[in-house]
């Protein structure tokens, strides 16, 4: 019986704050590409250093205009002569409530499987319930106990082994109680995140974005993480792991399908300091394809998550869940897909910290200035507000990264004397005046020195790309032309830093206007 009267737990999985490792890197301490985050998890205003950000959803909308993610010829369970069916039978028999105004369906979605509504759904309506002995975790899969025992040794940097292992085990288990849920996912070998892409192609097309050094360190731990850990321990378990599991390449999509399907529940307030949940797979949840801006959302409760409706969604829309707060480059890298420019509400323009720095450093003339200049540098990482690998994060209306950003113009631009003292007292206390804010339409306003190092600073990131603005704005009017482009040249057409982030930026028109 479809239940209406369940109780949200109050926690909203796109608004808490929790751990998301970054595919690139944001902030100055962040990992780049260690692997991505599971869905389920928001952006944090207080861990920039750890690269988190947090901005606003935008503008409602109920349906999308252009596919979001590639449609593929089928499911990965291959046989099943109709797949939805087995799923529902299957979703009957584990309890896993849908609303009748809702279906899993391949018609009417942007891409693949989706959910589509019925009837007319209002907001605060639930549309399906999965219990949480439906979900397919380290926990719950057939070899939990195992998982457990050997808990210490099958540590890893991703801290996805777990998982990936029961579904390599679920995977080849022939009475594995997910098979009809398996049946719904894409064809492995189909996916199409940048890390299955040729190198040269993903460095011809994604020059400039930080996704190819993502990749490649994605791909460089997979390899430890497989070779050193997994194949180990499924050589050790033989009766559990048949030789056509004990595959790299076969785990590197099972990587790549966590990455873009999996979820992570986020931790209650009082478990901050606790380690971060592990990543689970939520059958129904995953079906629902990604709009920056949604209409519905995941809930956590103690006995099931529920999937709600957060505005009206017309009788015949697609539902839409939200991966998160995600710029197209997070997107493409994770997901394989992005949000069409200017589609997506979340979308972000980055300049690397060191490329500040290489832009004040173009402003010396002697030896002294520069060895002072890099005594700025190495003061400004000490208070943790610039990192080799991070980057100043632009939103559409502000620098979502105002602390570091503000403090380092602040630092590098300050006269000589003004830093010794700033560096002597370890800094000053927060002094921040009202026009230092770096807000776009407060950069008219910012001190001469400090636009004129951010001029710099963006016709540095600029020169970055592998193509201009114009080029890339005729290939995107020209229909027809675009049409005959690849899927993954669309992808990284419609993603480019200068189309997707610096095309009618108001920062850029800003600071390029205001020498």
């Amino acid at each position: 019986m479809f239940s209406e009267g369940m109780t949200s737990p109050g926690a909203n999985p796109h608004s808490s704050s929790a751990w998301r490792p970054q595919p690139a890197s944001r902030g100055p301490g962040a990992e780049a590409g260690t692997y991505a985050p599971p869905r389920g998890v928001a952006w944090d205003a207080g861990s920039v250093s750890a690269g988190l950000v947090t901005r606003g959803a935008g503008c409602p909308r109920t349906m999308a205009t252009r596919a979001k993610r590639r449609r593929v010829a089928g499911p990965a369970g291959g046989g099943n002569p109709d797949p939805v069916a087995g799923f529902l039978s299957w979703c009957r028999r584990v309890g896993l409530e849908l609303s009748p105004k809702v279906a899993v369906s391949r018609q009417g979605t942007v891409a693949g499987y989706g959910m589509v509504a019925q009837e007319s759904v209002q907001p605060g309506e639930l549309l399906f319930a999965v219990p949480r002995a439906a979900l397919l975790s380290q926990h719950t899969c057939s070899i939990s106990g195992l998982l457990e025992r050997e808990r210490g040794a099958l540590q890893s940097q991703s801290g996805w082994v777990p998982l990936l292992l029961a579904l390599l085990h679920e995977l080849q288990a022939p009475a594995s109680p997910w098979s009809p849920y398996f049946a719904l996912w894409p064809e492995l070998g189909r996916l199409e995140h940048p890390m299955f892409w040729p190198e040269e192609q993903r460095r011809q097309l994604l020059q400039g974005t930080g996704v190819p050094e993502a990749v490649e360190k994605d791909l460089a731990n997979i390899r430890s993480e497989y070779y050193s850990i997994v194949l180990p321990f499924m050589e050790a378990h033989p009766d559990l792991f048949s030789p056509r599991v004990r595959s790299p390449e076969l785990y590197h999509q099972l990587v790549a399908l966590v990455m873009a399907y999996s979820f992570q529940e986020p931790l209650e307030e009082e478990e901050d300091e606790k380690e971060p949940n592990s990543p689970l797979m939520v059958p129904a949840a995953d079906i629902l394809n990604h709009l920056a801006n949604h209409n519905a959302n995941l809930e956590y409760s103690p006995n099931c998550l529920r999937m709600v409706a957060t505005q009206p969604i017309p009788k015949g829309h697609e539902i839409f869940n939200t991966y998160g707060q995600m710029a197209n480059w997070q997107l493409i890298h994770m997901y394989g897909f992005v949000e069409p420019y200017p589609d997506n509400t979340d979308d972000t323009a980055d300049i690397q910290m060191v490329t500040v720095r290489e832009a004040a450093l173009q402003g010396t003339k002697v030896e002294a200035e520069r060895l002072l200049l890099y005594e700025r540098w190495d003061f400004l990482c000490k208070l943790e507000m610039v990192g080799e690998e991070g980057a100043f994060v632009i939103g559409r209306e502000e620098v979502l990264t105002e602390e570091e950003l503000t403090t380092t113009l602040k630092v590098l631009c300050m006269p000589a004397e003004e830093f010794r003292e700033f560096k002597d007292q370890d800094g000053w206390a927060d002094d921040k005046k009202e026009e230092d804010s770096l807000t776009i339409t407060n950069i008219p306003k910012l001190k001469a020195s400090w636009r004129q190092l951010l001029r710099k600073s963006v016709l540095l990131t600029l020169q970055t790309y592998a193509t201009d603005l114009k080029t890339e704005q005729d290939l995107l009017s020209n229909k027809e032309v675009y049409a005959k482009l690849s899927w993954r040249e669309q992808q990284a057409l419609q993603q480019s830093e200068v189309c997707s982030r610096w095309h009618n930026s108001p920062f850029r028109e800003e600071t390029l206007r205001h020498q």
